[in-house]
């Protein structure tokens, strides 16, 4: 069992969103505030199916609770989205009653137009186990390989199986929430889809190549990268706004919530991760820009991210943050940073004035290069806070 590092209010209603598997039902099950509350699971077919014919029983329901439940929890409020009403009716009604609401696609919300509370429910959002809640669990490895989803660290060394409930998690995904759902009429090509975007992951998005490449047109294709934003699944990475070179990419890169998640969609499981190659490289970019936007996520600290590219220089990652020097990130899966290796961050770092160079990698100790901090990623997080 892992601490997670959210911190739920004490006399607020919230919501809790994440993708399948990331731990919402378990998390919520382990504060003592809860302890008491009511819950409604969505995922209960009956439970579904009896306020589908009947929208009143929700709010019939609620009422019958005596007055020290002071918390109900509904679990994935996506599936019926209109008692989000009745929530609403209920916050202004009792004062002492507060709801946790959890979902793991706002897919279905935005499609619905459900209401969503104007502020009367916080918003949380629930990742993999991070860095820094693993802890001594932590394996670099291990979490490129398969990831850091909970279940995962319940097969201990067991490979196999974890290639087995990645593979699952995978299946699961299309069959709930895409197929069931109903979110695309052609389930066929999202199959032929989601492969792909994987196999892509972490690269400049072209939807035009991707179109041809499915078979499908393009506009297609983007609703089908907005449905996995939508579930979770995913997220893209802007390009930097500001012109600071000419010819600067504009298209954004597309990068999944999971490494593990990624690497089962892209059929590369079998694919052992051996440093020095291009593969082990970049699920370590992929990994530790996870952490920097978990971190974000968790700590409130309203960092943008983008990426920068030209035609001669490219930067990983580009972090403003409020109040602070502009930030461009490297990452390098070596051990050992050469010199060579940060020239184009020391470019960038001197071409623009009020800015500042961070290289994230596998070096033993933090360095300084020039104008460019060399960081083990254990530290990372802490440099990219105090820079």
């Amino acid at each position: 069992m892992f601490l997670r590092s959210l911190n739920p209010p004490k006399k607020h209603s919230f919501f809790l969103f994440g993708p399948r598997g990331v731990g919402k039902s378990t998390w919520l099950q382990q504060i003592e505030l809860l302890h008491n509350a009511h819950w409604f699971n969505f995922l209960d077919a009956d439970l579904e199916h009896k306020i589908i014919l009947n929208p009143s029983l929700f709010g019939e329901m609620i009422n019958s609770l005596p007055d020290s439940v002071s918390w109900v929890v509904v679990d994935e409020v996506q599936k019926i989205p209109f008692v989000l009403d009745e929530v609403h009716r209920q916050i202004e009604k009792n004062k002492k009653r507060f709801f946790a609401l959890t979902g793991s696609s706002a897919r279905k919300l935005k499609r619905g137009k459900a209401n969503l509370l104007a502020g009367r429910a916080f918003s949380y959002h629930l990742h993999p186990l991070t860095f820094s809640e693993l802890g001594k669990s932590f394996d670099l490895k291990e979490a490129m390989s398969f990831g850091t989803l909970p279940k995962i660290f319940s097969f201990e060394d067991d490979s196999e199986s974890k290639k087995d409930f990645l593979r699952a998690y995978a299946l699961t995904y299309l069959k709930e929430e895409i197929q069931m759902e109903g979110l695309v009429r052609d389930l066929t090509a999202f199959r032929r889809f989601l492969p792909l975007a994987a196999q892509e992951n972490g690269q400049i998005l072209s939807y035009t190549n991707f179109a041809r490449d499915v078979g499908i047109d393009s506009k297609t294709i983007r609703s089908y990268f907005e449905i996995i934003e939508d579930t979770w699944l995913g997220f893209t990475l802007p390009a930097y706004t500001r012109a600071l070179r000419k010819r600067q990419v504009t298209h954004p890169k597309f990068y999944f919530f999971d490494p593990g998640v990624k690497r089962a969609l892209s059929g590369e499981l079998n694919i052992e991760l051996r440093e020095g190659s291009s593969e082990y490289g970049r699920a370590f970019e992929h990994l530790m820009l996870l952490e920097i936007f978990r971190y974000n996520d968790y700590a409130k600290k309203d960092f943008r991210f983008s990426y920068f590219d030209t035609n001669d220089v490219e930067i990983d990652l580009v972090v403003e943050r409020p109040g602070k020097p502009i930030l461009f990130v490297e990452f390098k899966s070596s051990s050992q940073v050469k010199e060579k290796e940060l020239r184009t961050l020391q470019t960038i770092v001197d071409e623009i004035k009020n800015s500042e160079g961070l290289c994230i990698s596998r070096d033993a100790v933090p360095r300084k290069v020039g104008n460019i901090i060399v960081s083990p990623y254990q530290q990372a997080l802490e440099y990219i806070e105090r820079l």
